[in-house]
């Protein structure tokens, strides 16, 4: 009898390690993924319409990145500010921008996508969004890869 007992329990607990294991996301972020956390807006850059560089700070928002591969991101534009296309893709609308999805981590490539599940601009569902990203002074800049869109959003570790 005592075997018997002894064998139902390890059958238990290998069922309950498998189950652990089965329920993991199908979709891991790599173990040494910098993309990972919550980030705070710190600046964004576009470019006007004589060409030039212009840094804004007045905006507010928050990105994040999970280990199991899920993103989003939050854009709050200064009231009274025109939410005007600024490039070929409109991203905010009515001073807002918000999108969330999966996202595919290119380490070698420096690029990050963003496969866009649900967004405030609907035109963006189910749309593949490729970033550059780099990394200078504790912070993480993202720009677009398409060369018709002239923008760089820069966030701060929370």
């Amino acid at each position: 009898m005592r075997h018997g007992i002894r064998h139902i329990a390890v059958a238990v607990l290998a069922l309950a390690v498998g189950a652990t294991a089965s329920a993991a996301p199908e979709h891991q972020a790599p173990a040494a993924n910098p993309l990972v956390g919550s980030w705070h807006i710190a600046w964004m850059e576009n470019q006007d319409a004589q060409g030039k560089i212009v840094r804004r700070t007045d905006r507010q928002g928050q990105l994040i990145y999970t280990p199991g591969g899920h993103m989003s991101v939050q854009v709050m534009y200064p009231e009274g500010e025109a939410q005007e296309r600024e490039g070929p893709v409109q991203y905010a609308q009515g001073g807002y921008e918000a999108s969330w999805g999966r996202y595919d981590l290119d380490l070698k490539r420096h690029t990050v996508t963003h496969h866009v599940e649900g967004a405030m601009v609907h035109a963006l569902v189910g749309r593949d969004l490729p970033r550059f990203y780099s990394f200078a002074d504790g912070r993480l800049t993202l720009r677009s890869t398409n060369p018709d869109e002239h923008w760089a959003v820069t966030w701060q570790k929370d």
